[in-house]
């Protein structure tokens, strides 16, 4: 079943409204009632490449008044890390949203946390609220300002050595 593509609405008519990422290189394509199952939408975004990325449609139930996925705040715990000589790290989640998925095969290979940190080796996807969407980054570092806090910190090291 094809469908126009979802377009944002602008912000005011003065201002046209810059199509994202998705809207500019997939097309969306919609699986209604998967298995026969009433209203569990799918949403298949295809790239021009011919990638599908599958996703939940609005309608989807997990996306509706809270059902489905575990809700999380800023400080809840996602995964303990044990390392061989000894050390535990909780790992948190550091955003609000619901926890959509767990990367299982780190339990399974758990190199991958080191070989592939911002690929194969993620810890989870959480999704934010729509209406928080845009306040999820206050607080959090640009990848230039962690980049010099991780100079600081060496600098800090070096000097007490």
């Amino acid at each position: 079943m094809a469908t126009e593509p979802e377009t944002p609405v602008a912000a005011s008519a003065a201002e046209p409204a810059v199509p994202s990422l998705v809207d500019r290189y997939f097309t969306r394509w919609y699986k209604a009632d998967v298995k026969g199952k009433p209203c569990e939408d799918h949403c298949i975004l295809q790239h021009s490449n011919r990638i599908c990325v599958i996703t939940l449609a609005g309608s989807h139930p997990v996306l509706q008044s809270g059902k489905g996925a575990q809700f999380l705040t800023e400080l809840a715990p996602l995964c303990k890390i044990y390392c061989s000589d000894g050390e535990e790290y909780t790992i948190s989640s550091c955003v609000r949203g619901r926890l959509m998925e767990v990367n299982e095969n780190i339990l399974h290979k758990p190199s991958i946390l080191q070989e592939k940190p911002s690929t194969e080796g993620y810890i989870a996807v959480v999704l934010p609220k729509f209406e928080e969407s845009k306040s999820i980054t206050e607080g959090l570092l640009t990848q230039k300002q962690y980049e010099e806090v991780v100079v600081k910190r060496i600098s800090a090291t070096t000097a007490t050595s």
